[in-house]
């Protein structure tokens, strides 16, 4: 078993029901076992800006599978949500991504862990540390605790 942790968002749609969903249908997945959701964090939009708000979360999975098998079980959640990719960064019903895997370090073809751009993403690093404080960033040897800053754009989700 692998310890990982996953970046979930959503700016379309039902946001926080298909958070939700999402996190149902990983945890069905033989191989991944969802073992800590954090709160969930309502930001703007980065990069292509003219978007709804996002809502983030991340998750902790204890996982049998090899990275690339549980990049295709990412894709395949958002692919169940109905994910179409058109402009980049732009609206989805959800992103899955894969933010770290255990304290491996991979680069290879659409697969790079840690995820190339967490250690700038308040919206990714303040839930991560909800679940993971203590967690090594493997490029930085940091842990996430240390990595996050305060970001007043990143706000904790009222229902």
């Amino acid at each position: 078993m692998v310890k990982a942790f996953l970046g979930l968002g959503s700016n379309i749609g039902e946001r926080e029901a298909q958070l939700d969903e999402a996190i149902k249908i990983l945890n069905n997945f033989e191989g991944i076992k969802v073992t800590q959701v954090s709160d969930i964090y309502e930001t703007e939009p980065v990069g292509y800006t003219e978007q709804p708000n996002f809502l983030n979360l991340c998750v902790e999975i204890e996982t049998t599978l090899a990275p690339r098998e549980l990049l295709s079980c990412c894709l395949e959640t958002e692919q169940q949500l109905h994910r179409v990719r058109v402009v980049r960064w732009g609206p989805r019903t959800l992103d899955v991504d894969i933010l770290l895997y255990g304290n491996q370090i991979i680069e290879e073809e659409n697969l790079t862990v840690p995820h190339p751009r967490m250690n700038e993403r308040s919206f990714v690093l303040i839930p991560l540390n909800d679940i993971a404080s203590n967690q090594i960033e493997p490029r930085s040897n940091q842990t996430i605790g240390n990595l996050v800053t305060a970001d007043d754009t990143v706000k904790k989700y009222k229902k």
